[in-house]
């Protein structure tokens, strides 16, 4: 395979993270998954676009909701089963799932199997979102430049 010019690239060429900036005592919980930043690499400012490997045991994130980002998942590779308010459902290659802003559906993806699974996942940026975390004692809100501030339930700061 020839090695594309940019604007295309290889996703494979840019490394992965499993960084998070969840505060502990949830920051193991979501160190099984790992991430490349697509979107950042191509300069996107108004949506990103990541790469994400989930390794057996491992889950894309606290079961969340946004209130003001859309967020669209496809699964690529692997089986990832998908928790939501109304249950779980196995996800397979091919397979979507859309969480419009403010719809209030707390979500997250679980590799359950014995092997890695990968999932592309796109979500707007736009400002002054906050994120409900329904089954643990977090919240999170936007600040000015972007990044999330974590608290507690009760507003205090972690």
């Amino acid at each position: 395979m020839t090695k594309p010019t940019f604007p295309a690239f290889d996703p494979t060429d840019l490394a992965e993270s499993n960084a998070t900036g969840y505060p502990e005592p949830f920051r193991a919980e979501n160190s099984r998954r790992w991430f490349r930043r697509l979107g950042d690499h191509a300069g996107l400012t108004n949506f990103g676009v990541n790469l994400v490997r989930v390794v057996p045991g491992g889950q894309s994130s606290a079961r969340h909701a946004h209130s003001k980002q859309d967020e669209f998942v496809m699964v690529l590779s692997g089986e990832l089963v998908l928790e939501t308010d109304e249950g779980r459902q196995t996800l397979e290659p091919g397979m979507c799932a859309g969480f419009p802003a403010g719809g209030g559906n707390a979500h997250r993806l679980l590799n359950l199997s014995e092997r890695d699974a990968t999932f592309l996942v796109v979500g707007d940026r736009t400002p002054g979102d906050a994120i409900a975390y329904p089954d643990i004692d977090l919240d999170a809100s936007s600040g000015p430049d972007g990044g999330y501030r974590f608290a507690h339930k009760d507003g205090t700061p972690y």
